[in-house]
C-alpha cells in the first residue's frame, strides 16, 4: 500500500518544481491539440458506427415490418461476435503498438501492424465462409425456427451482411493505425463516407432495388468496404509510416494482441449479460412495454455514449506511450485533461440529449402511449450517467494503458454488470419502472466511488487527486532531479537549451567531456529541427528531455513538425551532414518513430564520471 502512495505529498512537490514540457504553456498547447485531435476522430467514429446501426434500425422498421425487426434481432449474437473480435484486436493493438512506439521501438510497432492485419484476415475470412455455410442452421439456432418468413428473413440478413465481415473487422483494427499515424482527417473522412454509402445504399434497397433483409445486410458489408478502401489510400501510399511484412508475423506478438484485448471482451460479456438481467427486471414491473423502452432507450443512449469511448481510446493509446516512455508528469496532465473535457462533454451531450429525448424517441416510436412516456423518461435518467462514465472511461483505459489489466477487468465488471444491475434491482422496488432507468446512472456513480474509495485505502489521503489516481509506484519514471525539460520555439532557445543540458550534466558530476558531447547532441539535433522544420510564422514546438539513468544519459526530442527521420536521411553535405554524423558517432543507441503527427528522436549516450580515476 505504501509502495503507491508514501510520500506523496512531497513527490507531488517536487514534480510541481520540475520542468515538465507538459506543465509548461507551450508544451500543454502541443499535447491539448492532439488530444483534441484524437478525440474527435475516436467520438466521430463511435457515433458513426453507432448511427450506421440506428439507422438500419429505422430503415427496417419503417419499410421492411415488425417480422424484419424480429429477424434482425435474432441475428444481432452473430453480428456481436465479428465486433467483439475486432474490439478486441483494436484494444491489443492499442495496447501493444503504444508500447513499442513509447520505447521508440518501429520494429515491434511494424511486427504489431503485420500480426494485426494477418489475425485480422485469419479470423475474418474464414468466419464469413462458416456463416454463409451454415447460415440455415444458424438461422434456427437463432430462434428463428426451420422454415418460414422469419427464417427466411434472418438467414437473409445474415447471408447479406457477413460478406462483409472482413470489412467490418477491418475497419475496427485499422482506427488505432490511422490514429498513431496521425491520420484523424483520414480516419473522419473514412467513418463519414462509411455513413453516407449506408443511408444511401439502404434507401436503394428499399426503394429501387426491393432486395429486403438480404439487401440490407449487403448495404452495411459494403458500407464497411468504402470505409476501408478510403483508409487504404494512406496504408498503401509511400507515406505510411507502418511496413507490413508476413516475416514480422510472430506468435508473441499475437498472444501479446489478444492479452491486451481481453479487457475489451469483459467489457462486453458484461454488456450482454446487463441487458439479459434489466431484461427480466423489467417484465415484472412494466410488461413488455418496458422491454420495447429499454431498447430503443439502450439505442439512443449508446450513440450518445460515443464521447466516453472515445475518451477511454485517447487514454488508451496515449496513457501506453507515456507509461513506457516512463513520464509520469505527462501521464499527471493527460489525465487531467481528459477528466475535464470527459466532464464538458458529458455534460453538453447530456443536456442536449434530455432537452431532445421526445424528438428522438418518436423517431422510433410514434404512438404516444405508455411506452413513449417510459422510454423519454428512460433516455432523460440516462443522459444524467454521462460524465461519470466519461471519467471512468479514462482511468479504466489508462489502467490499461499503464499495464494494471486486473484493475480494469475487475471495472469493467463493476461498471458494466454488477454495479447498475444493483442499481436497478434497489431502485425498482421503490419507483418501479423509473427505478430500473436508474440503472446506469447510480452504477456509473457507484463504479467512481469504489475508484476513490480504493485510491484512499491505498494513499491514506486523497490530497493530490490528479497523481493519486495514477496509482503508480514511488519509484516508477525518472525522479525530477534526474530529469531535465525544456520547450524550444526558437534558434536562441537552442542555445540557451545546449547550455543548460551541459550545466545538468555538470550538476551530475560528469566529465566535461560527457557534458560536451550532451551539449552538442541538443545545439545539432534541436537547430536542425527549428531551421528546416518549423514553419515561418507557425506554432510549431519542440520538447527536449534530458534523463540522468545510471552512467547513461537518455535524450528524447518530440516535435510537431512535417515527418523527418534523421537517421534513414542523412544529409550528404554541409553543416547539417556534419553535425547528425557527429551525434550518431557519439550516440550509444539512436531511434526515430513517427507517431501522432510527432516525431519521436531518442539518442542514448554512455556518460563518465567527474573524479581523478575515471580521467
Amino acid at each position: 500500500m505504501m509502495d503507491i502512495c508514501a510520500n506523496v505529498k512531497y513527490n507531488t512537490a517536487k514534480f510541481r518544481l520540475a520542468n515538465s514540457a507538459f506543465m509548461k504553456k507551450d508544451g500543454r498547447q502541443m499535447i491539448r491539440r492532439l488530444i483534441k485531435q484524437m478525440l474527435a476522430a475516436q467520438t466521430l467514429s463511435a457515433l458513426t458506427v453507432s448511427l450506421c446501426l440506428l439507422i438500419d434500425n429505422i430503415m427496417i422498421c419503417r419499410f421492411l415490418g415488425e417480422e424484419a425487426i424480429a429477424a434482425y434481432g435474432l441475428a444481432n449474437p452473430i453480428l456481436l461476435i465479428i465486433g467483439a473480435i475486432g474490439s478486441m484486436l483494436a484494444a491489443g493493438v492499442q495496447v501493444a503498438c503504444s508500447k513499442s512506439l513509447g520505447s521508440g521501438s518501429k520494429e515491434e510497432t511494424d511486427r504489431g501492424y503485420s500480426s494485426a492485419v494477418t489475425l485480422m484476415l485469419g479470423i475474418s475470412v474464414p468466419f464469413a465462409a462458416l456463416v454463409l455455410i451454415f447460415r440455415g442452421p444458424l438461422a434456427t439456432l437463432m430462434g428463428a425456427g426451420a422454415e418460414g418468413e422469419l427464417y427466411t428473413m434472418t438467414r437473409d440478413y445474415l447471408t447479406g451482411f457477413i460478406i462483409g465481415a472482413p470489412g467490418s473487422m477491418g475497419a475496427l483494427v485499422l482506427v488505432p493505425f490511422l490514429q498513431m499515424a496521425g491520420q484523424s482527417g483520414l480516419l473522419i473522412v473514412a467513418v463519414l463516407g462509411m455513413t453516407v454509402a449506408d443511408v444511401a445504399l439502404d434507401l436503394l434497397n428499399v426503394m429501387v432495388f426491393h432486395g429486403g433483409m438480404f439487401g440490407m445486410g449487403l448495404a452495411s458489408s459494403l458500407s464497411y468496404y468504402a470505409a476501408m478502401v478510403i483508409a487504404m489510400i494512406y496504408f498503401l501510399s509511400g507515406r505510411c509510416v507502418f511496413t507490413f511484412s508476413l516475416k514480422l508475423v510472430t506468435w508473441k506478438k499475437i498472444r501479446e494482441l489478444f492479452v491486451g484485448g481481453i479487457p475489451t471482451v469483459f467489457t462486453m460479456a458484461s454488456s450482454v449479460i446487463l441487458v439479459f438481467v434489466l431484461n427480466k427486471i423489467l417484465l415484472p414491473v412494466g410488461g413488455s412495454a418496458a422491454v420495447a423502452a429499454f431498447s430503443v432507450m439502450m439505442t439512443i443512449g449508446n450513440a450518445s455514449n460515443c464521447i466516453s469511448t472515445g475518451v477511454g481510446g485517447v487514454s488508451l493509446t496515449l496513457s501506453g506511450i507515456l507509461y513506457n516512455e516512463e513520464d509520469r508528469t505527462g501521464l499527471r496532465e493527460l489525465l487531467k485533461l481528459l477528466v475535464r473535457y470527459g466532464i464538458v462533454l458529458g455534460a453538453v451531450v447530456g443536456a442536449l440529449l434530455a432537452a431532445f429525448a421526445p424528438v428522438l424517441v418518436r423517431v422510433f416510436i410514434q404512438n404516444a402511449g405508455a411506452a413513449q412516456r417510459m422510454t423519454i423518461m428512460g433516455v432523460r435518467l440516462f443522459a444524467l450517467g454521462l460524465i461519470p462514465c466519461c471519467v471512468n472511461n479514462a482511468l479504466k483505459s489508462l489502467y490499461q494503458g499503464t499495464e494494471r489489466v486486473q484493475l480494469t477487468e475487475i471495472l469493467s465488471v463493476l461498471e458494466g454488470a454488477l454495479l447498475p444491475i444493483l442499481a436497478a434491482l434497489v431502485c425498482s422496488r421503490f419507483l418501479g419502472v423509473t427505478g430500473v432507468w436508474l440503472y446506469f446512472a447510480v452504477g456509473e456513480c457507484l463504479a467512481l466511488l469504489c475508484v476513490v474509495v480504493f485510491t484512499w485505502r491505498k494513499c491514506g489521503s486523497l490530497t493530490a487527486l490528479s497523481q493519486q489516481f495514477l496509482l503508480l509506484k514511488n519509484d516508477f519514471g525518472i525522479q525530477p532531479e534526474n530529469l531535465m525539460e525544456k520547450d524550444i520555439l526558437s534558434l536562441q532557445d537552442v542555445t540557451a537549451t545546449a547550455e543548460a543540458a551541459g550545466r545538468f550534466c555538470r550538476e551530475h558530476g560528469q566529465s566535461e567531456k560527457t557534458a560536451n558531447h550532451i551539449s552538442l547532441c541538443v545545439e545539432e539535433m534541436a537547430s536542425n529541427t527549428v531551421t528546416h522544420g518549423f514553419t515561418e510564422g507557425g506554432k510549431n514546438h519542440l520538447s527536449v528531455r534530458i534523463q540522468h539513468k545510471g552512467d547513461r544519459w537518455v535524450l528524447r526530442f518530440r516535435d510537431d513538425c512535417r515527418a523527418f527521420d534523421p537517421v534513414q536521411y542523412v544529409p550528404t553535405d554541409g553543416k547539417d551532414a556534419l553535425g547528425i554524423r557527429l551525434v550518431m558517432a557519439m550516440a550509444e543507441d539512436i531511434r526515430y518513430t513517427y507517431s501522432l503527427n510527432l516525431n519521436n528522436l531518442t539518442i542514448k549516450l554512455r556518460g563518465t564520471a567527474d573524479h581523478p580515476s575515471m580521467q
